[in-house]
């Protein structure tokens, strides 16, 4: 058993040296990469994966995962321009030497019943594992409220039907409180099977709002405490939203940071499981 941890570290600063001062005072060597010098991951060039790499190699650091916004996107928009997303993500992945990348199930038309976009989920979600066939990735699908695959049943069989075993799941527990479940009781035995790594973040179930780990009703205690008895090995990664949260990502700050940080070791070490 292995609990890795990591973070969004763009929560703390969209500056890099920031970032990793702050990971370096919290014992934290991974990150998992959605944003850096205000640009989105997916529009990086080669110059700055190359800059990036050299800071991080320079700190000690290595990158978790790639916190791609693939799939962010309107179940009926064009998908050629998000196929093309994927492979400039999977050149970014290599490059920094990670196999894991986070990804969406298509947002669905606002008061539309998900179940009539089913198929044509299935299929894109389809084109995009097949790229990561070939590419040897694994895509982490992250359940989030307006997409497809916002509760645990449509995640589960999202990834039961297209059948690829270039698609996992990550597991969002404050996403799940959001949209009415209760996380451990109600996902975890669903998508333990598929979960590749999980994104801590809580929230209340009356508001809404993100707190730190343990802190909501989003189950976190009971999900690690079954992690660590079924000997998980991977990632966990803060995902903190405590100053903003929004449709395309969210901010802490670096105080932030450090209390997410700070919330997440207590819980870990109340459940004796230790972290790297």
């Amino acid at each position: 058993m292995t609990f890795i941890l990591s973070g969004f570290a763009d929560e703390i600063s969209q500056d890099l040296g920031e970032q990793l001062a702050v990971l370096a005072a919290e014992g934290i060597t991974h990150l998992e990469l959605r944003s850096v010098w205000s640009a989105n991951v997916a529009d990086l060039d080669d110059a700055g994966v190359a800059r990036f790499r050299r800071e991080l190699d320079g700190a000690g650091v290595r990158v978790s995962a790639i916190g791609s916004p693939v799939g962010k996107i309107a179940v009926d928009a064009p998908l050629g321009p998000e196929l093309e997303r994927l492979r400039r993500v999977a050149d970014i992945a290599e490059s920094l030497g990670t196999a894991i990348v986070r990804v969406f199930s298509f947002f669905i038309p606002k008061g539309e019943p998900p179940e009539r976009y089913r198929e044509q989920v299935i299929d894109r979600m389809r084109a995009l594992a097949a790229i990561a066939e070939q590419r040897g990735l694994v895509l982490a699908h992250e359940n989030e409220k307006e997409i497809y695959g916002d509760l645990p049943e449509r995640c589960a069989g999202l990834i039961e039907a297209v059948s690829s075993p270039a698609l996992r799941a990550t597991f969002d527990a404050a996403n799940f409180v959001q949209c009415g479940v209760r996380p451990h009781d109600e996902a975890y035995r669903l998508l333990r099977p598929y979960l590749v790594d999980l994104q801590i973040k809580d929230a209340l179930a009356v508001t809404g709002e993100v707190v730190p780990a343990g802190q909501g009703d989003g189950q976190v205690r009971e999900t690690l405490a079954a992690l660590r008895d079924d000997g998980f090995s991977g990632y966990v990664s803060l995902e903190p939203h405590l100053a903003t949260a929004g449709r395309f990502g969210g901010f802490s700050g670096p105080d932030g940071f450090r209390r997410a940080a700070g919330a997440l070791k207590d819980l870990l070490g109340e459940l004796s499981i230790t972290w790297q």
